[in-house]
């Protein structure tokens, strides 16, 4: 698993690490541990419905926090729950770009138990690291 929980970080939001050999590793992991916040077994939302997200930023903490922010933004506004399968993260001329090809399917209640509702990435303790083993994200979600 490329994700962790990390107990007692914030009583009212959920904290994980995210890590990957890679920064797209990182990047699906930390989508997989988003949606697994939200919905009890990840592996039933289905690929009925593909998504294309591209997103520039001049930092890749930021690229990050906006990509979460977009799987997030689909929940709330299509009620669409998304899986992140591909992702392409690089750097040109100082700037980031991410294409991730997510798929999902609208939220049905009885086949996806929703566990809690997040409502947004927070700053708090965010951050992205690169390690001898690869790369790293903290993440806190609000719920």
């Amino acid at each position: 698993m490329g994700y962790r929980f990390l107990e007692d970080v914030a009583t009212a939001d959920v904290a994980f690490e995210a890590t990957g050999r890679g920064l797209a590793e990182m990047f699906r992991n930390a989508a997989d541990a988003t949606l697994r916040v939200m919905v009890e077994e990840p592996e039933t939302v289905k690929g009925a419905e593909n998504v294309v997200i591209r997103l520039y930023d001049d930092s890749l903490e930021f690229l990050l926090f906006n990509f979460l922010q977009e799987l997030i933004w689909y929940k709330d506004a299509k009620k669409l729950l998304l899986r992140a399968e591909v992702v392409s993260v690089a750097q040109r001329d100082g700037r980031w770009s991410l294409e991730a090809h997510a798929s999902g399917e609208p939220i049905d209640f009885e086949r996806h138990p929703l566990i809690v509702d997040v409502k947004a990435v927070t700053m708090h303790m965010f951050g992205v690291e690169q390690t001898p083993e690869g790369w790293k994200c903290t993440v806190v979600l609000d719920i």
